[in-house]
Parts: structure tokens; C-alpha cells; sequence
């Protein structure tokens, strides 16, 4: 399996590294995509320490009780327990987060990275794309909140060019298999890509630090 990842220029300090393609598989896409830093991802696993990365995963729109409604209560509520546990996470040594950029739960992730990224030294977010036409066919506003984020990643990996059925879960293995914990945001049914995900992570021994989606009573 192929991933291809670029430091991006507005990642502190700027560096450009030489192309590299990390695992064996021909070149299919432009290489706007695929400017690498050496070493970043060898064959081993990330140059950056493994111990201190985290990933995510969580539900999209459609099994968020709120839906697409971010302005309900319980959503924004959500946001804030997310950022305590990133501030939890981070002061326990994690520097580096991994966001696999799927709407609903993954964007509030990411952009609560990106606001811990302001007030804490040290943080670095990837953006972790599935395929590159992850979000062509989201609604227009979620398009550019997606683009959005993307501009502003330290990092971004392209799991691989061209949609196909098991590209997400290439894309959740490729998390888990690149950090020492990940956050979740889980409704406890044992089914779809969040619980297939933590299954995983459990499996493969990562520290797991669940985020309610709603307040317990």
C-alpha cells in the first residue's frame, strides 16, 4: 500500500524535502501532491516519535444526533469536551494528531487542533485524504471548510489516488497504524467505519481516550 505525504509551507519552521514515494506502488497522481520530506514516513513507520501521536475517528453527519445543525446545544457541547480531552492529551506529551477529514466529527477534531495549534507549542496536524475525491460531491460550504483545512495542516497524506470501496479503511489503518492513541467520538453500535476503526486500534494496543457525544445524566 502506497501513502504519500507533503510538509506543507505554512508548517513552522518551512521545509521542502526531495520527492520521495514511501511504499512500493507506481506514481498515478500529480506531484503537487506528493512532495516529500525525507524520511517522514520510512518503511518503519514516522521519523516523528509514534508515542507521542494521536488519531481520531468519529461519526459523520448522518449518525450525529444533531445531524448538520453545529449551532444545537448538544454540538457545541461536544466541541468543548473535544477540546478539553486534546488539552488532556496534549499535556500528557501528545504533539502530533492525525484527522482522517471525513465530515462531521473529523472536522471539529481538525479544527480544534488547529485552535490548540494556536495557544500550545509543538502541534502538528495531518490531514489523512482517503482518495483525492474525498469531498467532491459534499455541499458546497463543507467543501470549502474541507479546503480550508487542508491550507492550514502541517502535514497532508494522500492514501491513494483514485476512489475505490476500501480506501477509507486504508485510510483508518494508515491512522492507527502511525499513532500511539486516538481519540474517539463513538456512539457504542458495533457497526460502521468509527467502531471498525476502534476495534482496530484496541487491537494494535493504542491508549484509546473516548469523548462522550452526549453529556451522561
Amino acid at each position: 500500500m502506497s501513502y504519500y505525504t507533503r510538509r506543507k509551507e505554512n508548517c513552522n519552521p518551512p521545509f521542502f524535502g526531495k520527492l520521495e514515494q514511501v511504499f512500493d506502488s507506481p506514481l498515478t497522481f500529480p506531484v503537487r501532491y506528493i512532495t516529500m520530506i525525507p524520511n517522514l514516513y520510512g518503511r518503519g513507520g514516522p521519523a516523528m516519535d509514534k508515542s507521542t501521536t494521536c488519531c481520531f475517528t468519529g461519526h459523520r453527519p448522518d449518525k450525529l444526533p444533531w445531524g448538520t445543525h453545529e449551532d444545537d446545544p448538544r454540538c457545541m457541547a461536544l466541541k468543548q469536551r473535544l477540546d478539553a480531552a486534546l488539552m488532556q492529551v496534549y499535556d500528557g506529551g501528545v504533539r502530533h494528531f492525525i484527522c482522517g477529514m471525513a465530515r462531521g466529527a473529523d472536522l471539529y477534531f481538525a479544527e480544534a487542533v488547529l485552535a490548540l495549534r494556536e495557544r500550545r507549542p509543538g502541534v502538528t496536524l495531518e490531514c489523512a485524504r482517503p482518495c483525492e475525491s474525498q469531498a467532491h460531491s459534499w455541499p458546497k460550504k463543507e467543501q470549502e471548510r474541507y479546503q480550508s483545512i487542508l491550507d492550514r495542516c502541517d502535514y497532508e497524506t494522500l492514501v491513494q489516488h483514485r476512489y475505490d470501496r476500501f480506501c477509507m479503511m486504508r485510510r483508518n489503518r494508515y491512522m492507527v497504524d502511525h499513532a500511539a492513541h486516538i481519540l474517539t467520538v463513538y456512539n457504542g453500535v458495533p457497526q460502521g467505519g468509527t467502531a471498525q476503526t476502534l476495534l482496530y486500534a484496541i487491537r494494535k494496543g493504542l491508549l484509546v481516550h473516548p469523548v462522550p457525544l452526549e453529556e451522561e445524566t
